[in-house]
């Protein structure tokens, strides 16, 4: 069996997450179409991919079937963006995380794609009414958000637009299950999606801790990488809530009155500046 795929894909920018994305749907057996407006990027960022997909092949990290040398042919480049999407069964944009800039391109998509390919946005806190309201095609437009590096962490959270078609969300999430990452589906948009809103709960959380002197800064990366983390790298924190007592109602019935007490003395959001930002920086520069 030919595990090419039929249908072409096309990443638009080519930095450091665009060409992330094109290796990853060149494992799944895309053909993938690298777009950026001068030629100069477009032919380092494939000199770039080919080097890091040899060196994977190499080690044994490679995803998918092909060799590294397929992969590679399946990915070309192009500084012409009407050919880039001609044809295309999916678009993921992956330009500076700035709201005029994303919205000028899919402004331009919106004139020239088909009514079948979907339009994916790399953005990780813009929220989709912001950038997709009054396309034509906002319709077939998604957030499909990754972690970075997305060759290395799964996760994509797929955060539709009001009027995004379910047919879009079920397609993209197909899509992102047959190139190997962790699809998750949220029913509305939310500033910050999921992931970063729960990150920024634990770094708000981290930073007053050692604002007010309660642990220093390397304990308290400690309690992370070799505590919590170490748990939630398996299961998430509402599986280890049903199998930390009898089930979750157990769990609730027995830690409700402690959670709702400590999370009452949590301070307010910090500024994220001052003596705080100055001790943490201190710290981390001298690690490196």
């Amino acid at each position: 069996m030919d595990p090419v795929q039929e249908g072409r894909v096309v990443i638009v920018g080519s930095g450091l997450i665009g060409c992330s994305w094109a290796m990853l749907f060149a494992s799944g057996g895309f053909q993938v179409k690298l777009y950026d407006i001068v030629q100069e990027q477009v032919t380092k960022a494939l000199e770039k991919i080919g080097k890091e997909l040899k060196e994977l092949g190499k080690t044994g990290m490679l995803k998918g079937t092909l060799t590294a040398d397929k992969q590679l042919s399946l990915i070309s480049g192009c500084t012409d963006l009407k050919a880039a999407v001609e044809g295309a069964i999916y678009l993921q944009e992956c330009t500076p995380e700035n709201l005029e800039l994303k919205k000028k391109i899919f402004g331009q998509l919106d004139l020239i794609v088909s009514n079948d390919v979907i339009l994916g946005s790399s953005t990780s806190c813009l929220m989709p009414s912001k950038l997709f309201t009054g396309l034509k095609h906002v319709k077939q437009c998604i957030v499909a958000h990754p972690v970075n590096p997305p060759y290395y962490v799964p996760l994509v959270e797929l955060v539709p637009h009001p009027e995004t078609e379910p047919s879009t969300v079920e397609k993209t999430y197909a899509l992102m299950k047959k190139i190997g990452q962790s699809p998750v589906r949220l029913t509305k948009e939310i500033d910050g999606f999921a992931l970063n809103r729960l990150q920024y709960a634990i770094i708000s959380e981290a930073w007053r801790l050692v604002g007010d002197g309660v642990i220093s800064s390397d304990d308290l990366d400690l309690v992370m990488s070799d505590g919590l983390g170490m748990r939630y790298a398996f299961i998430g924190p509402l599986e280890t809530m049903h199998l930390n007592a009898e089930g979750m109602l157990n769990y609730c019935d027995r830690y409700r009155e402690g959670m709702i007490r400590v999370l009452k003395t949590f301070g307010p959001i910090p500024d994220f500046a001052g003596k705080t930002e100055q001790k943490i920086n201190q710290v981390q520069r001298l690690k490196r």
